[in-house]
C-alpha cells in the first residue's frame, strides 16, 4: 500500500489502464503523478522540472500508442518519471525509500516498457532509428517514438540521428519536448528557430525539422492532454518520418521550479521541506575556489574564458558568476564534442580556455580530446569534476576518466590533493603554452594544508616524496592520498613498518628516477586510485616494475558498471580500506 493518497493513479498498473480513462480522470491523474514526482525528489532527490513538464504528454502517449509493442524511448531519461509511474513502477515514487530498485533512468531490466538503459543525452533519435530499421528489415509493423527535449537537440548525435532517420521512408515519430530550457538556459541558433516556431504557431517558413526532411506538427498547448491526444492520433501509424513539436512548461505544478527553472532541473533530497530555490551561504570548497580563481584571472587577463556544456550547476557557475564574466563565458549547450574542439580553437587562437565538465560526460568527447586537442598540442585547460568511485547510477559513474585521458599522448592529467596544489596546477595550466592539460578536481571534502605548493609543473612526471621509509611504498593519487596516509599509519602501528609515502600528482606519466630509487630497499609498492584499474595509473607503475623483484599491488575499482551500489560496499569489494590493504601487505611481506 502507499503512503500518498491517490484516486486514479492507484488503479493504474499498466498503459492498458490509461486507455480506459476519461479526460477528467486524466486531469486528476496528472496532478497525482506530479505529487509522486515531488515525493520522490523530496525523499531521495532526482530530476524535477523536466518530469513535471512532460506529465500530460506521457499520459497522452500511453493513451494513443500501444506500449511495449509500440516502442517509446525517452532521451537522457530526464523525462521518464511519469512513464515509469504508468508502467507498473509507481511505488518507486509513492514510497521511494522502500523501493530503491526503481532507478531515476530508463532501464530495460526494470520493465518491458523500457528498451534501453539511458542516462546520457541526444541518443534517442539514433536508438529509435535502429529500432525502426530492424522493424522494417524483419517486416514487422509497429510505431517507434523518440521523445527528445530539455536541451538534448543541441547534442551532435541528435543531428546525426535526425539526418539519417529522415530518409527512412517508414514509420518514425519524434516528439520534441520544447520547454524553452536545457539543463540551464538554451544556447545556440537551433533554439532561436524553436522560438520562431513557437511565436508563429509552427507556421514560419524557416523550419529546422522540415529542412531535414520531416513532416511537422506543432502543439502550442503542450500540457493540454486533449490537444496532445489529437496530435498523437494524427501521427499514429504514419508511413513516413514526422516531428511533433510540443511546447511545455518546465516545472509545471511546482512554482519554485517554474520561477527558477535552472535550479529546479534536479534536486537533492529535502526539496519540499526547504520549499525554496535559495542555496544560502556556501562554505569554501573546490567549486567556490574555482569560481573565485576564474573571476580574478579574468580581471587580470581578458583572454581567459570559462567554457561549459550546459551543466553550469555542476560547478556552481551560477547566473551571477556567468553575468560577471560576460563575453568571457561560453555555454555551448549539450555538446561536449564541440566544447573540446572549441576550446582547442580558442587556445590555438591565443585565448586561455578553462573547460569545466563532468567526468561521465567527458567520455562523450574522446575523439576530440585525441584529435582536435592533443594531436595539436592545444594548451587548453580541462577541469574534470565528480571523478571517482561512488554510489551513482550506472549511467553517471565517474570511474573511467583516468584510463580515458591518461593514455592520450600530449595530455598532462593532474591529480591535486589539496587547495594549494589545485590552485598551483590551475595557474600553471592556464599560463603555459606547451601542453593540453586536464585537472581532476578533488571530490573529497575540502582540504587546505596552509602550505604553499612550490612544485614546478613544467617539469613533467616528478612525483612528490612526502616521507621516505623502507620496505613498503605507498602512492596515493589525488583523492586517495589521505587513504595512503592512513595506510602508512596502520603499517607503522601493526607491523612496525615505516612506509614511504608518495603524492604522484601526475596521472599521465611515471617518475622513473624516484621509482628506480625504491628498488634497493622496498619489497612492495602499492598504488591507490579513485577510478578503474584497467588502463589506469596503477598499471603504469606495475608495468614499470614488471621485470624487477618489487611486488606491486594496485587498488582501485574493477572494470564494471555498478548501479547505485552503496559506497561502503564498493570500498569493501575493492579492498580500499586501510585494514584490508595492510592485511594484503602483511600476507606477502
Amino acid at each position: 500500500m502507499t503512503t500518498m493518497e491517490t484516486t486514479v493513479l492507484e488503479n493504474i498498473n499498466s498503459p492498458s489502464d490509461v486507455k480506459k480513462l476519461t479526460i477528467e480522470q486524466m486531469h486528476i491523474l496528472s496532478e497525482e503523478i506530479r505529487k509522486g514526482i515531488l515525493n520522490r525528489v523530496d525523499k531521495i532527490g532526482g530530476h524535477l522540472g523536466p518530469d513535471l513538464g512532460i506529465v500530460e504528454a506521457t499520459i497522452a502517449l500511453h493513451y494513443v500508442f500501444n506500449s511495449p509493442v509500440d516502442k517509446l524511448v525517452f532521451d537522457v531519461s530526464h523525462q521518464c518519471y511519469p512513464h515509469k509511474m504508468l508502467t507498473g513502477r509507481k511505488e518507486g515514487f509513492l514510497n521511494p525509500t522502500e523501493h530503491p530498485e526503481i532507478s531515476g533512468y530508463s532501464n530495460q531490466n526494470e520493465s518491458e516498457h523500457d528498451h534501453f538503459m539511458i542516462g546520457h543525452t541526444s541518443t534517442s533519435v539514433s536508438l529509435v532509428a535502429g529500432l525502426a530499421k530492424a522493424r522494417d528489415l524483419k517486416g514487422e509493423n509497429y510505431n517507434v517514438i523518440a521523445l527528445i527535449g530539455d536541451g538534448s537537440l543541441s547534442g551532435g548525435e541528435a543531428f546525426e540521428g535526425l539526418n539519417n532517420s529522415s530518409v527512412l521512408n517508414s514509420n518514425f515519430i519524434v516528439i520534441v519536448n520544447d520547454n524553452e530550457m536545457s539543463i540551464a538556459q538554451n544556447q545556440g541558433g537551433l533554439y532561436k528557430n524553436l522560438q520562431l516556431l513557437r511565436e508563429t504557431n509552427g507556421q514560419c517558413e524557416n523550419n529546422w525539422f522540415k529542412a531535414f526532411g520531416f513532416d511537422y506538427i506543432y502543439v502550442e498547448e503542450g500540457n493540454n492532454v486533449e490537444k496532445l491526444i489529437e496530435a498523437f492520433n494524427k501521427v499514429k501509424d504514419t508511413d513516413h518520418p514526422v516531428v511533433v513539436h510540443i511546447h511545455t512548461l518546465k516545472g509545471k505544478g511546482y512554482e519554485p521550479a517554474v520561477s527558477n527553472k535552472e535550479w529546479g532541473h534536479w534536486s537533492m533530497p529535502g526539496l519540499l521541506s526547504q520549499n525554496s530555490s535559495s542555496n544560502g551561504t556556501v562554505p569554501e570548497c573546490y567549486e567556490t575556489i574555482t569560481k573565485d580563481y576564474i573571476l580574478n584571472k579574468v580581471k587580470e587577463d581578458k583572454s581567459v574564458i570559462a567554457v561549459n556544456a550546459a551543466t553550469p550547476g555542476v560547478f556552481w557557475w551560477d547566473e551571477e558568476f556567468r553575468n560577471k564574466l560576460g563575453k568571457n563565458y561560453t555555454d555551448v549547450g549539450i555538446a561536449e564534442q564541440h566544447a573540446v574542439g572549441y576550446s582547442s580553437g580558442l587556445a590555438t587562437g591565443g585565448a586561455k580556455p578553462i573547460f569545466g565538465v563532468m567526468t561521465s560526460f567527458i567520455q562523450r568527447a574522446y575523439d576530440q580530446l585525441s584529435q582536435d586537442l592533443a594531436l595539436n598540442n592545444s594548451p587548453a585547460t580541462i577541469l574534470v569534476y565528480w571523478g571517482g568511485i561512488s554510489s551513482a547510477d550506472c549511467t553517471h559513474l565517474g570511474l573511467f576518466d583516468i584510463p580515458l585521458i591518461c593514455n592520450i599522448p600530449n595530455i598532462v592529467y593532474l591529480a591535486p590533493t589539496c587547495k594549494e596544489e589545485y590552485l598551483k596546477m590551475l595557474d600553471w595550466s592556464v599560463e603555459q603554452t606547451d601542453y593540453s592539460v586536464a585537472i581532476r578536481v578533488p571530490t573529497c571534502n575540502y582540504v587546505s594544508t596552509g602550505i604553499e605548493d612550490n612544485t614546478d609543473y613544467s617539469i613533467l612526471n616528478k612525483y612528490s616524496l612526502v616521507s621516505r621509509g623502507s620496505k613498503v611504498a605507498i602512492l596515493g593519487l589525488g583523492d586517495l592520498f589521505e587513504l595512503g596516509k592512513s595506510v602508512k599509519e596502520e603499517l607503522k602501528s601493526r607491523l612496525g613498518i615505516d612506509a614511504t609515502l608518495i603524492n604522484p600528482k601526475f596521472i599521465t606519466g611515471v617518475d622513473e628516477e624516484l621509482l628506480n630509487s625504491l628498488k634497493s630497499d622496498h619489497d612492495v609498492v602499492i598504488t591507490l586510485e579513485n577510478g578503474t584499474l584497467d588502463g589506469g595509473f596503477g598499471e603504469k607503475i606495475s608495468r614499470f616494475y614488471g621485470n624487477s623483484n618489487v611486488k606491486v599491488l594496485n587498488y582501485g575499482a574493477d572494470k564494471e558498471f555498478n548501479d547505485r551500489v552503496p559506497l561502503d560496499e564498493l570500498l569493501t569489494r575493492y579492498h580500499l580500506k586501510k585494514e584490508m590493504i595492510v592485511d594484503d601487505i602483511a600476507s606477502i611481506i
